[in-house]
């Protein structure tokens, strides 16, 4: 089935605005049911928690992974936003912490980073084994979305059939590029708050595994660059934050992908730069459909709402994404969709 993009019409023309707007504006989803707690053992050190959202027989229906970005957890309101939406289609609906986040820094000895697919694969195989899951689709957002793109092209030919499709909103699919960008002084406002973010947690990392990490050089951190440098690129044997940006960037790996992707993506994102969305790489992959929007921010993408649609516009898009493929099992009848560029 091919899928064919909604209009969009942003509510505001400006990637701060959006950004910040669909940051700050708190949300409600009377219609989702209470999440039910679930941990994986993702490594012999290393607990992850998930917050699921189960239909009666489970099994019976497809079900969302979902991931999310740097320094958020499974409580980010986008997470809760597709998993309303999800959940109103019949999905079941995983929100997934990466390691350390969502308050688990006790449940894992290390630190997590932006490629790290490890933790996303093993919980996609635990579901299909142990709860027949038989339908899956990956969303992801930001770092998120990286992941999820690396993921689907670490696998390649090798994808289960279970996994569907996969989504990436705003992904940080070229860290490098992201990390330039991020510093310029335009965005000054998000580094800060990415790297409080990260300092925070690096003190609650080393309070609950205190012979583990050392809080030295964290006085010398005030960029993300900074971070990584001192903490996840030694902490996972990177040679050094360059080296950790280029390996673990799904930019990589995103010619493999052998199952159906969606991409959106702004060409107002205040630190995603739309370039490497027009790469051979990815244009040149048929199994990838690529929407640059002219507006839309950095993971926001809100429109205005109508009845019962709340006009974020992205949660919409994936849903539907995932749904014209969730019974999808042949290669042959996968989405071949040229990338487009969306005007408003």
């Amino acid at each position: 089935m091919l899928f064919q993009p909604s209009p969009y019409t942003p509510l505001f023309t400006g990637g701060h605005t959006q950004t910040l707007f669909a940051w700050a504006r708190r949300r409600r989803f009377p219609r989702l049911p209470a999440p039910v707690e679930r941990y994986f053992d993702v490594a012999p050190d290393a607990r992850v928690l998930a917050h699921c959202h189960w239909h009666p027989d489970a099994k019976a229906h497809p079900t969302f992974i979902l991931l999310h970005g740097l320094e958020g957890s499974s409580q980010a309101h986008y997470m809760a936003g597709i998993s309303d939406k999800a959940w109103a289609a019949g999905w079941n609906v995983v929100r997934l912490n990466q390691r350390n986040c969502g308050g688990t820094e006790h449940l894992s000895t290390g630190l997590y980073h932006s490629g790290l697919t490890d933790d996303p694969l093993f919980v996609m195989r635990d579901l299909i084994a142990r709860d027949g899951i038989s339908s899956i689709v990956i969303a992801g957002y930001s770092l998120g979305g990286n992941l999820t793109l690396k993921l689907a092209g670490d696998l390649g030919d090798d994808a289960p059939p279970e996994l569907k499709a996969v989504c990436a909103v705003s992904p940080t699919m070229d860290l490098g590029r992201c990390v330039d960008a991020l510093e310029r002084r335009s965005n000054i406002a998000y580094q800060f708050n990415f790297v409080r973010n990260l300092k925070a947690r690096m003190r609650r990392k080393a309070a609950a595994h205190p012979t583990l990490f050392s809080l030295d050089a964290l006085r010398r951190v005030w960029t993300v660059r900074q971070f990584d440098e001192a903490y996840t690129a030694p902490h996972h044997g990177f040679r050094d934050a360059t080296d950790y940006y280029y390996r673990a960037s799904a930019m990589r790996v995103i010619d493999r992908i052998r199952v159906p992707a969606l991409i959106v993506t702004a060409e107002d994102d205040p630190f995603v730069p739309a370039n490497p969305f027009r790469d051979p790489s990815v244009t040149g992959n048929p199994n990838v459909t690529v929407m640059i929007t002219p507006h839309g921010g950095h993971c926001a993408y809100l429109e205005r709402a109508a009845g019962d649609y709340d006009g974020y516009w992205v949660e919409r898009e994936i849903v539907r994404f995932a749904e014209s493929h969730r019974a999808d099992t042949s290669a042959s009848a996968r989405t071949q969709v040229p990338s487009l560029t969306l005007r408003a």
